[in-house]
């Protein structure tokens, strides 16, 4: 999805159609920040196929690639899990929200003081952004986003936490100068498992109980 402009903006406008289709399907006004996220991945690729059209550099549309990679993304994913989850699991799931806050906040103010900037290296863009302290926003931002998924208490997003964690690692092992790029990218083909969220049975079957309490009403 990555490898030209053309892929990216044809990746990107078939991402963003699932993400019409999820926001259409979901059945609760708390799914929807959630349902939408294919909606900002899709953004996410077209706006990188504006990057490679410009040639790279540290243009708007760089910068606007990183604002959703980074504290944008950080702070959604860990939102919207929350919004979603069932009772039971917003107690814990405040941990990575927190992560997903203190990491933004500290993306935001690396983006605001410090030039990003976009390289074409073959068929693969890269983005270089000077951060302190790298490891630890790199630990929070996989808290707030895989770790999320992960504490949701729903078999579909731990399934797409499981999916988007193993991606994380073959992407870092690959290449780690370009994990952001790539993350993003294995990130937006899980729309699909999003979508199958979306399409689940009716509200609360999954939550644990459900079926008792139903038996009961019966």
């Amino acid at each position: 999805m990555c490898w030209s402009a053309t892929a990216d903006l044809v990746a990107g406008t078939g991402i963003v159609a699932i993400g019409v289709a999820c926001v259409a399907r979901a059945r609760r006004a708390r799914d929807l920040p959630l349902a939408a996220l294919p909606l900002l991945l899709g953004t996410h690729q077209i706006v990188e196929s504006v990057v490679w059209r410009s040639g790279g550099g540290t243009g708007p549309a760089t910068v606007a690639w990183a604002v959703i990679a980074l504290p944008l993304l950080a702070l959604w994913v860990p939102t919207g899990v929350l919004c979603a989850a069932p009772a039971r699991a917003r107690t814990w799931l405040t941990v990575p929200l927190a992560a997903g806050m203190l990491t933004a906040a500290f993306l935001s103010y690396s983006l605001a003081t410090r030039p990003v900037t976009a390289e074409i290296r073959g068929h693969t863009l890269g983005y270089v952004l000077a951060l302190p302290h790298a490891g630890l926003l790199l630990a929070g931002y996989l808290l707030a986003t895989v770790g999320s998924l992960l504490l949701s208490a729903d078999r579909w997003l731990q399934a797409l936490g499981l999916l988007v964690g193993v991606g994380a690692a073959i992407c870092t092992a690959l290449w780690r100068l370009e994990f952001l790029s790539t993350w993003c990218a294995f990130a937006a083909v899980c729309s699909v498992v999003l979508l199958g969220w979306t399409r689940r049975g009716p509200p609360g079957w999954h939550d644990q109980g459900y079926g008792r309490e139903h038996h009961r009403r019966v």
